[in-house]
């Protein structure tokens, strides 16, 4: 019986992690954070920590989705 991936034709390689997703991701994240904290009307607690979750979450979705 054979695996479930088998039977797609996944490769049975691991994926190749390239520093520009890496870079990409931590670039993109910094300006989601920049922006978000400046369009919220400045550097208060509230709106540091929404620039921070909504930075980190882009820039871990723009590194996994260039893999």
């Amino acid at each position: 019986m054979t695996a479930p991936l088998d039977q797609l034709g996944a490769p049975p390689a691991r994926l190749k992690r390239s520093r520009v997703s890496l870079f990409g991701g931590i670039g993109c994240g910094i300006g989601v954070f920049i922006l978000t904290v400046l369009l919220l009307g400045g550097p208060s607690l509230l709106n540091i920590a929404v620039g921070l979750l909504l930075g980190t979450a882009l820039a871990v979705w723009v590194r996994l989705a260039d893999l």
